[in-house]
């Protein structure tokens, strides 16, 4: 089995910046990719950016410029910078992770989540 433990999510004042941690632990052979999804009350999730194994990056439109992600992959760890923020972006944050476990069989596991308020 696989957990995710999220961190970082805190209220903030519109323009100022976070940075979010998730750390995966488990019987785990090797991570392929990690990503951040989000979402706020009465809305859809969606995904706010994705690190590949090569470590290629994907971001949402709406968060290029502001965010960054970056992944640690000794310590199975993946972060979010987020700089100038903006009350949309008001939302839980989920952490989510896809590798392969030490039996050879691949995984897909989603964290409980953080909070992120941005509210003046």
């Amino acid at each position: 089995q696989v957990q995710l433990v999220e961190s970082g999510g805190d209220l903030v004042q519109p323009g100022g910046s976070l940075r979010l941690s998730c750390a995966a632990s488990g019987n785990i052979f090797s991570i392929n990719a990690m990503g951040w999804y989000r979402q706020a009350p009465g809305k859809q999730r969606e995904l706010v950016a994705e690190v590949s194994n090569g470590g290629s990056t994907n971001y949402a439109d709406s968060v290029k410029g502001r965010f960054t992600i970056s992944r640690d992959t000794a310590k199975n760890t993946v972060y979010l910078s987020m700089n100038s923020l903006k009350p949309e972006d008001t939302a839980t944050y989920s952490c989510d992770v896809q590798g392969t476990l030490l039996r050879g069989v691949r995984f897909h596991s989603w964290g409980q989540g953080t909070q992120v308020t941005v509210s003046s």
